[in-house]
């Protein structure tokens, strides 16, 4: 009985890592793109347009690898969560007691 407390614990810090880790890269995305729009927006020229893909480049591609991170920490898990893990598993397992390895 400890031993499955022990491992639900485990799972739950895991999950919690992955959530704070998450917010630690928002954190840094907001600061680090208003430092750079600031910067960026100072060296406009004056007859440069405002919303050039200069000013936006930064936090747009970053925001990709932003969204990417989201989805993974916390998309559902009926896509390659929990459950296909413990299917996966017994799977293998299977597998292996019958010497079929493919």
């Amino acid at each position: 009985m400890e031993n499955l407390e022990q491992l639900k614990y485990d799972q739950a810090l895991k999950r919690v890592k992955r959530i704070k880790g998450f917010y630690t890269h928002l954190i840094v995305y907001i600061v680090i793109n208003i430092a750079v729009f600031i910067s960026n927006y100072q060296q406009l020229e004056p007859n440069e347009p405002f919303f050039g893909i200069k000013l936006f480049s930064t936090p747009l591609f970053w925001g990709i690898g932003l969204l990417a991170h989201g989805l993974s920490v916390f998309m559902p898990t009926w896509f390659l969560g929990k459950d296909w893990e413990e299917r996966k598993i017994k799977e293998l397992m299977e597998k292996q007691k019958n010497n079929k390895w493919e």
